[in-house]
């Protein structure tokens, strides 16, 4: 029964997990940024959508989608205020630019989580789920919301699919991550392919947060920690690799998952940084990365 109970919950947490990772590792693979303020940018989602719920009456559904809302906006702004200005910068050395991206999103994500903090407080919230009840799975009760959890989370990733296999825009993403000034050639706008991404990567974050708030619940301190998970799940699955984040997303989860239940929740990410400590060593461009 408790094996039934680890294979379902570390299924939900999974694919939450992955949903947030691939956004995270999409920017990276098409414009080369690993935005640091992503932990931040999901806790925005999540609150956005529980104060829209609870305080302004839009219900679960209309909280969601105000929260995905905050969450692609949080996203451009990130873009155009922080990342753009420093990558067309000419006072900055190319090789520092990086760093420098780094550095500003990484402060723009402390000052997302103190503006949560102010406006919210830091107590935690937990976002009404688009489900209510319990589900019987072979004796295993089960909230509704779990299972919600899941099926929109692989509904995200399915979608996401569809666009990058199916569609010209989604191709002219690929492409971009692969030769960008190839692509320039072509006829294409970077420009337009980054506002693009950009954009992609806010619904993906925002709908992590939503169902991450419904979940377990936010609070702005967690932040900080969202972030170093999205990143350590990316550089375990491999830098800029969609699938690479996927596959890693569930093995972060199921073991975490395995640990909170066999040994202790307190220590429920030990084994998960033990394992990229490891990966990092063995395989430094991560499982099915390629750089």
């Amino acid at each position: 029964m408790r094996g039934l109970q680890i294979l379902i919950d570390g299924f939900a947490i999974s694919s939450l997990y992955g949903v947030g990772a691939i956004g995270f590792t999409l920017i990276f693979g098409v414009s080369g940024v690993l935005n640091l303020s992503h932990g931040a940018i999901m806790v925005v989602a999540a609150v956005i959508a529980w104060s829209a719920a609870g305080d302004y009456g839009a219900g679960p559904y209309g909280g969601a989608l105000a929260g995905i809302a905050a969450s692609v906006v949080c996203s451009f702004i990130t873009y155009m205020l922080v990342v753009r200005p420093i990558q067309s910068s000419r006072s900055i050395p190319r090789e520092e630019k990086e760093i420098f991206v780094l550095t500003g999103t990484l402060l723009w994500g402390i000052m997302l989580q103190e503006a949560v903090a102010y406006l919210f407080t830091n107590n935690p919230k937990t976002v009404r789920p688009l489900m209510t009840g319990v589900v019987d799975i072979l004796g295993v009760r089960t909230p509704s919301n779990e299972i919600v959890t899941a099926v929109l989370a692989w509904v995200a990733i399915g979608l996401l699919w569809l666009l990058i296999n199916r569609t010209r825009a989604g191709k002219a993403l690929l492409a971009a991550s692969i030769n960008p000034r190839g692509l320039t050639l072509l006829g294409f706008e970077l420009s337009n392919i980054y506002l693009l991404v950009w954009m992609i990567y806010g619904v993906l974050a925002g709908i992590a947060g939503v169902l991450l708030g419904a979940f377990l619940g936010v609070s702005s301190d967690n932040a900080g920690t969202l972030t170093a998970s999205a990143f350590s799940i990316v550089v375990l699955g491999g830098l800029g690799s969609v699938s690479g984040s996927l596959a890693a997303a569930y093995a972060v989860g199921y073991l975490e998952t395995v640990t909170a239940y066999m040994i202790s929740p307190s220590i429920r990410t030990v084994p998960v940084l033990l394992l990229l400590v490891v990966v990092v060593y063995v395989r430094p461009q991560g499982l099915l990365g390629r750089r």
